[in-house]
């Protein structure tokens, strides 16, 4: 069969009616409505092809129609048969409904994206669209929804960033995925920058297996191909191959590690009864003045706690270089940039929404939720962070030859 048959307008009208006075709804499962959409979009579709076989004559192709294809399509109006002619060369791609398309109302789609969005499953996704709907969807034909976000994902991806930015936070989440008929963990990989208005962006997020210096050296060559020329200062939590990464990259990047994670490693060594004037005397070293001062009580820390407890004072020694940079800028700039506490917060905000996934199906579908929990995320990082004007006036100063007027006007 290579047309559909005619439309009886009557007839339809006259069920229509009777199907008005018994009850019979006008949209969702056996909707009024189903068989008039149908009709038009049958119709709409053998006009695309009209037009399409016209173009290919016009090109010397010798195409011609092969017959139609059936697929099931929900909508607001009902849930019915369609029809899709199709042609020899099978290079036929209709518009009104598209090839693989299921579900026809934007509308529908957004709220299924919506859903998603806030963490729903695709179990739940189904059970609303069949109360609100009348008609059920697949958790298949729900991903093929959702996939309609990977392009949006990829274009953020790879969206330019800003020339400078004063600070980066990096830090890592840990997923369970199914790789072929496996459970494996993943790393999804979260940076945040602070620009030169005084906002945080997130300028990215990766997915891999395991972190190291090339991974990072992919990350920092990203940055740059999409425009960052500059980063002031990197915020991380101990990153393996990170320094040796943005050494090449951004060689003038100071490297600040996290104070608030190196206390929590220090004090898994201390007993509990100990605890508390650990504390005490830690405090002297990372709330000092200067770093002079602080170097000085770290002696007198490890003077004191280093031969009970030497695992606790000798990952600060070690890392005294990069958990002591914030020492010389101001109390403002410092409550930024001692700890990673700013992607912590974002996470807390993409946990919330994860929370529900025992193990996500795909890398996929990992990322389209991360980027649509971001997207939801945006007016809780479209302020201006606390003290800004004091830290543009003292970075304005500090790194005064790494930043020109045009820079502030971007």
């Amino acid at each position: 069969m290579n047309k559909q048959e005619p439309f009886d307008f009557a007839s339809f009208q006259e069920e229509a009616i009777k199907g008005l006075y018994s009850g019979k709804p006008l949209t969702g499962e056996k909707g009024i409505f189903a068989p008039m959409l149908k009709h038009f979009l049958e119709q709409s579709l053998q006009g695309e092809m009209d037009a399409h076989l016209a173009s290919e004559r016009s090109i010397g192709n010798t195409n011609r129609r092969n017959g139609l294809s059936s697929k099931r399509i929900k909508s607001s109006a009902g849930e019915f048969e369609l029809e899709t002619p199709r042609d020899r060369l099978v290079n036929f791609e209709p518009n009104i409904v598209a090839k693989r398309q299921v579900v026809l109302t934007d509308q529908l789609e957004g709220q299924i994206i919506s859903m998603y969005g806030r963490g729903m499953s695709y179990s739940d996704i189904g059970k609303h669209i069949q109360e609100i709907y009348g008609y059920s969807l697949s958790p298949s034909e729900i991903s093929s929804i959702t996939d309609k976000v990977l392009p949006m994902l990829r274009e953020w991806q790879i969206r330019p960033l800003s020339n400078i930015y004063i600070a980066a936070w990096l830090d890592a989440m840990y997923y369970k995925v199914r790789v072929d008929g496996k459970v494996v963990t993943r790393v999804l990989y979260s940076v945040i920058g602070l620009n030169l208005q005084g906002k945080k962006e997130i300028l990215g997020i990766y997915l891999t297996e395991s972190e190291g210096a090339k991974f990072w050296l992919s990350v920092l060559q990203d940055f740059k191909q999409r425009g960052v020329n500059d980063i002031f200062i990197a915020c991380v939590d101990g990153l393996k191959g990170f320094p040796e990464a943005i050494e090449s990259v951004f060689p003038t990047t100071q490297i600040q590690l996290c104070i608030v994670h190196q206390i929590r490693g220090s004090l898994r060594f201390i007993p509990e009864k100990h605890v508390k004037e650990f504390i005490v005397d830690l405090k002297s070293v990372y709330q000092a003045n200067t770093r002079e001062i602080g170097e000085e009580n770290l002696l007198l820390l490890g003077e004191k706690w280093g031969k009970l407890y030497p695992k606790a004072v000798e990952s600060w020694v070690n890392n005294w270089e990069h958990l002591s940079v914030f020492f010389q800028y101001s109390q403002a700039i410092r409550r930024i940039i001692y700890t990673t506490n700013t992607i912590e917060a974002y996470h807390r905000q993409i946990r919330k929404i994860t929370k529900t996934k025992g193990a996500f199906t795909s890398d996929n579908a990992l990322l389209k939720l991360a980027y649509l929990a971001i997207m939801n995320m945006d007016k809780l990082w479209n302020k201006t962070v606390f003290s800004w004007r004091e830290i543009l006036s003292e970075i304005s100063i500090i790194f005064a030859n790494r930043i020109s007027n045009e820079d502030f006007e971007l």
